[in-house]
């Protein structure tokens, strides 16, 4: 072999093992960038998680506090911004039932006398009451419909069929048992101004006659509400004090531990609009023969706001204060 053929032996030797090392260091190179991706996802991964995670349970409060008070901002707006209530000639009167027989019925189909007693203020008997109710019944949307509703029939329903119910149901309830202890109440349904939005709020709204006054009060949601010295809230209060900025204080019926961030911001929508039976007493929504002719729902909208999905027979006003007004007494019948 001439020392040409020998350098060119060597040169082929040398180039094969040049590519062979290009190769092994690309391949090398491709598994170390690989490495490098797939640290770099997993350490995005572990960050989201680790966000998560202190979302979930470090910053919970704080993320469900910015979230609920972004809402209620959002929805206090609305209500500054909604026409102001005016007086009209809208004619309706509204009409609570009396029945002696039913109340005796319910006062020893639940007890009641180991509930309440006679010599206990108004106020502080509607508490028990609403107490007994949140107590035994939690909320839920229920999945098969109630066939009666009335207080009696309304308990067998829950324990036999559904243990807890909604928010309307939770009214109905309550406020059977308020009348048979004689205290004047109305079920109200609370809406939102949203169209779109079909949650809204039923609550039983009663009269104090020792402070003349009407109450909140909620069963479904276990609160109630009242003013810096302790008076408590009715409906028509609660939406100014969202309006003007004053303090509203929740108390809970159960929960001591509830903070009401969720609460605050959702009345804070449902105080828009508001509708109400004209007539009302044992048996409202159960087919009761005696409201046949007294069928009627009294809305009240603020002016230039029409509402939606009105019920049936249902007569708009824009005055708030005869809407609010004290209660007549508890009428014998209705026919």
């Amino acid at each position: 072999m001439n020392i040409q053929s020998f350098f060119n032996s060597l040169l082929r030797v040398f180039l094969k093992k040049k590519r062979n090392f290009a190769v092994k260091l690309d391949v090398e190179l491709n598994e170390w960038r690989m490495k490098q991706a797939e640290e770099s996802i997993l350490g995005i991964l572990l960050i989201a998680v680790a966000t998560l995670l202190l979302a979930r349970f470090v910053f919970n409060k704080q993320v469900e506090a910015y979230l609920c008070n972004s809402l209620k901002n959002e929805m206090v707006e609305k209500l500054k911004d909604a026409g102001k209530y005016v007086p009209d000639t809208t004619s309706y009167h509204f009409a609570y039932q009396k029945d002696s027989v039913q109340s005796q019925k319910i006062r020893e189909y639940f007890k009641l006398d180991t509930v309440v007693s006679s010599t206990m203020p108004t106020w502080d008997k509607a508490i028990s009451l609403a107490r007994f109710v949140a107590e035994n019944i939690p909320h839920a949307n229920q999945k098969i419909n109630a066939k009666r509703r009335n207080a009696i029939d309304l308990w067998k329903y829950t324990r036999s069929i559904e243990p807890a119910f909604n928010c309307r149901l939770h009214s109905i309830l309550l406020h059977e048992l308020l009348l048979s202890e004689g205290i004047v109440n109305r079920f109200v349904t609370c809406h939102p101004a949203d169209s779109e939005d079909s949650d809204c709020h039923v609550v039983n709204l009663v009269w104090l006659p020792e402070l003349q006054k009407w109450a909140m009060l909620d069963s479904d949601m276990n609160a109630w509400a009242e003013d810096e010295k302790g008076t408590p809230l009715s409906l028509a209060e609660m939406r100014e004090r969202y309006i003007d900025g004053r303090e509203i204080v929740y108390r809970p019926l159960l929960n001591s531990d509830n903070d009401f961030v969720y609460y605050r911001a959702y009345w804070s929508k449902n105080l828009y609009w508001f509708d109400t039976w004209e007539t009302t007493g044992y048996g409202r929504e159960d087919n009761n023969p005696a409201y046949r002719n007294n069928n009627r729902h009294i809305v009240l909208v603020p002016s230039g706001f029409k509402g939606f999905e009105l019920p049936d027979h249902s007569v708009l006003t824009t005055d708030a204060s005869r809407f609010w007004a004290a209660p007549p007494k508890l009428v014998t019948a209705i026919y």
